[in-house]
C-alpha cells in the first residue's frame, strides 16, 4: 500500500479524468479588443473611472490592458504602436467604424485550424504568422476586411 493510501490522501487513481472533449468544453474563449487612441493616459483614465481595472503586466507606455472581464480586455493602444499590428490606414473612430478583434486559442493548432478555415470560407490570410515561442498568432480578414487576429499564449507566460 502506498503512503498516500495508507494515510488516507487522495491518489492518482483518486482523481477525476476528464476527457478531451470535456477539456475542450472546458475551455473559455476570450476576446482581446485592440484599439488605437490619441492619449493613452486620457485613455486609461477613462476606462477606470468606468470602473474597470488596468493590468499592469501587460501595459506600458505604448499600450494599456483594460480588463472588462474574465473573458474580455480592451487593448488600448497608442497609434504609432498599433499602426506595428496592421498595413492598413488607421481609421479616424469619429468619422469611421473600425476595430482589430483578437480572439484567443487553446493551442498553436487551434490557431492554425481557425484561420484555416477562414481562409477556405473566402477570408484572406492577413500578415505573416507571429511566433515568439510562448505566444503565437495568425490573422485573417474576413469578407468584409474586418482583421480578426487568433492568438495561442503559454498559461506560463501568463502567470509570471
Amino acid at each position: 500500500m502506498s503512503p498516500a493510501r495508507a494515510a488516507g490522501l487522495p491518489t492518482e487513481r483518486d482523481e477525476p479524468r476528464t476527457t478531451r472533449t470535456e477539456e475542450a468544453r472546458m475551455y473559455q474563449q476570450m476576446i482581446f479588443v485592440n484599439l488605437p487612441v490619441n492619449d493613452l493616459d486620457a485613455s486609461k483614465k477613462f476606462f477606470t473611472e468606468l470602473g474597470y481595472s488596468i493590468n499592469p503586466q501587460f501595459s506600458d507606455d505604448k499600450a494599456a490592458s483594460v480588463v472588462i472581464s474574465d473573458s474580455i480586455v480592451a487593448m488600448l493602444l497608442t497609434k504609432p504602436f498599433y499602426a506595428t499590428f496592421t498595413k492598413k490606414e488607421i481609421a479616424d473612430a469619429t468619422t469611421t467604424s473600425e476595430v482589430l478583434i483578437c480572439l484567443s486559442a487553446e493551442s498553436r493548432e487551434k490557431v492554425d485550424e481557425l484561420v484555416d478555415k477562414a481562409i477556405a470560407a473566402g477570408g484572406t490570410a492577413s500578415g505573416e504568422p507571429q511566433d515568439q515561442g510562448f505566444m503565437y498568432g495568425r490573422a485573417f480578414d474576413d469578407l468584409d476586411g474586418h482583421t480578426w487576429e487568433v492568438v495561442w499564449m503559454d498559461p506560463a507566460a501568463v502567470q509570471g
